[in-house]
């Protein structure tokens, strides 16, 4: 009975810590760091500026020792992800989550961890089978070291596991990863837990722009785009995470699936007309005054989580678009008006 009453109070913990993380009102809007650069500054230099620069979150692909030190006592939220080739050893054992808990995530008890990301946006793709065993290993040695009410196990998804965005109402996983987002669906609802997803209006524009318009893309639009049913339309971006709830609800029977945008974005060149440092602008901080003050149309008064693409241009990703995605030049000048300044 003891451990009975133990076992449900530690879920009932879970519960109420990721309730309150993902309720209206404690949202934050951060930053991806990547480090695909040779110019980049050095961690302690690039942490200074993410503080200067009042920035509360940041996003890391993978466990980089030097700048998990640099962020030591910086109060900064993290999202920490896994390497996309470690998710089958990952997938194995308890002992190898354990051990990369034991590198990564322990040794740093002064770093304010929020995810764990097993993979990136890896379904639909041949490592897919292993992110549910990765994520339910990684649970059980967060649970063995006392971190599951602070840390919450996910993985980040594109827009690629969607077989239907369109109307956002008829959002639907596809035919060939509907079984693996299924199970990985309920997974993550069971444990309170965000399904992370990346959406970028950016893409859709360039991809279809007979279609899209600039301004549905921007959050510019003045009237409304898309009316589906009760929904009113003004953004894409709203169409695109309304088309998650969707399909998420389709697996848990509600609207109520946590979800956090784990990137998106807007680049500042490489690709004229689309990629101007005005359209970045308006993009991203239309972006972050959508997240900090409202919800979707279809969740109206649920804020969500979001991380912005990037914080560096970074020179050693492929020429043109890639390239041109930083709020920051390795300089660390601001490309444009974007973050506070203390």
């Amino acid at each position: 009975m003891e451990m009975a009453l133990k076992t449900s109070y530690g879920i009932l913990l879970t519960m109420i810590t990721f309730q309150w993380l993902f309720s209206l009102g404690t949202c934050f809007v951060g930053v991806n760091y990547g480090t695909q650069g040779d110019n980049l500054p050095a961690p302690a230099d690039a942490v200074n500026l993410i503080k200067s620069s009042q920035i509360t979150a940041v996003r890391l692909y993978e466990p980089d020792l030097p700048i998990l030190d640099a962020l030591r006592g910086s109060g900064i939220t993290i999202s920490l992800g896994t390497k996309n080739e470690d998710l089958q050893n990952l997938a194995s054992s308890t002992a190898a989550t354990d051990g990369w808990l034991n590198t990564n995530v322990i040794p740093y008890n002064d770093v304010a961890f929020m995810y764990i990301t097993l993979g990136n946006e890896v379904v639909p793709g041949p490592f897919s089978q292993f992110v549910l065993p990765a994520m339910q290993n990684m649970k059980t040695s967060l649970d063995n070291a006392g971190l599951s009410a602070q840390i919450a196990v996910t993985t980040d998804v594109s827009m690629a596991v969607l077989g239907a965005s369109y109307p956002p109402s008829q959002g639907a996983f596809a035919d060939g990863v509907v079984d693996v987002m299924t199970d990985i669906t309920k997974f993550l609802y069971s444990n309170c837990a965000p399904l992370m997803v990346n959406a970028y209006p950016y893409m859709a524009l360039v991809s279809d722009p007979e279609h899209i318009s600039m301004p549905y893309a921007l959050f510019t639009s003045p009237d409304p785009v898309v009316v589906d049913g009760d929904w009113t339309y003004y953004n894409l971006y709203d169409a695109m995470i309304d088309s998650f709830v969707a399909a998420t609800a389709k697996v848990v029977g509600d609207d109520d699936m946590p979800l956090v945008v784990s990137e998106t974005g807007w680049p500042s060149a490489g690709n004229d007309p689309y990629t101007t440092i005005d359209n970045a602008q308006t993009y991203n901080n239309n972006l972050k005054n959508q997240v900090l003050s409202k919800g979707t149309p279809r969740r109206p008064n649920v804020l969500l989580n979001a991380f912005i693409f990037s914080l560096f241009n970074e020179d050693l990703k492929p020429a043109g678009v890639e390239q041109n995605w930083g709020n920051f030049y390795p300089s660390m000048q601001p490309v444009y008006p974007l973050w506070g300044s203390l």
